[in-house]
């Protein structure tokens, strides 16, 4: 019962700072959803860090860890929200949109991965080294 409630403490967390965040990015009448590539690319940097800091470390209790990775970060980021943009982009025929929103997030997701990864390697290296 406990890791449900961090879960949905962390899910509360996480769709709220969603909404404000997407809500500052998103400009009125834009039709590119920058604030959901914001949003996807910044939530799998952190999620990337978290996990891969923590296997190095090993300084994430289990708790801790369902309430960041499964709880804020699963509503932080968000891929039904991507599909959903990417289909009306698609029914008002903005292809080329429609092309750079969808590679353009699966790469900065994945190079979001690639730093994150990296970078909690050599901070954890050197924490580990001290």
């Amino acid at each position: 019962m406990r890791d449900i409630v961090l879960v949905g403490l962390g899910g509360f967390v996480g769709a709220v700072l969603r909404y404000i965040l997407s809500g500052v990015l998103q400009t009125e009448g834009e039709s590119f959803p920058v604030g959901t590539l914001f949003v996807n690319f910044t939530g799998t940097l952190i999620l990337g860090f978290v996990v891969y800091s923590a296997e190095f470390l090993d300084f994430i209790s289990h708790h801790m860890g369902l309430f960041l990775t499964m709880g804020v970060l699963g509503a932080f980021t968000t891929m039904s929200t991507f599909g959903l943009e990417a289909f009306r982009m698609f029914e008002s025929g903005n292809y080329v949109s429609l092309a750079v929103y969808i590679v353009g997030t699966i790469a900065l997701v994945f190079i979001g991965m690639f730093i994150a990864r990296n970078s909690a390697h050599v901070l954890c290296s050197i924490h580990l080294e001290n």
